[in-house]
Order: C-alpha cells, then structure tokens, then sequence
C-alpha cells in the first residue's frame, strides 16, 4: 500500500483524484449507515466501515471514529448500568 501511495504522491492529478474518490464513497457510505441506525441491521457498523475509508486519507475522520467509538462505549456501559439498576 505504501509503494502505491507513494507513487500516487508523485502523481499530483492522480493523488488528488484518489483522495475526491475514497472521500466522496466514505461519505455516502457514511451517510447510507446514518439513515440505516433507526432501522433494524447494521446502521453503526456500516458508519464505522465508512469513517474507516475516510480515515484511510483524512485524519479528521480518524479522530472522529475514535471519538464515535469512545462514546458509543460510554453509552452502552451506561445503558448496562440502567438496566442493572432496574433489576
């Protein structure tokens, strides 16, 4: 993957083409997963998959998805707590 990146690198029109490509199918992928979470099936999974192809180019989304995942975590762990404290 390196040896392809940097010859993408050398590549200024192709690098450029590259990182609108993988952006543009991160976000619809990520917008997809966002209509999908109301519903039953894999909503969050298909965000994380989409932050993850933007994460490949952008570190804004790096920082984002371990964001989402922190406090996805918190969220559960508190859902957990709630539920325990009913029974």
């Amino acid at each position: 993957m390196r040896r392809i990146r940097g010859w993408l690198v050398k590549h200024p029109r192709l690098h450029h083409a590259y990182r609108v490509t993988i952006g543009t199918l991160g976000t619809v992928i990520v917008l997809l997963g966002l209509v999908l979470v109301p519903l039953p099936g894999p909503g969050w999974l298909i965000v994380f998959l989409g932050l993850a192809i933007l994460g490949t180019e952008f570190r804004w989304a790096r920082r984002l998805s371990g964001w989402l995942k922190r406090m996805l975590s918190r969220f559960w762990a508190w859902q957990k707590s709630r539920r325990a404290a009913r029974a």
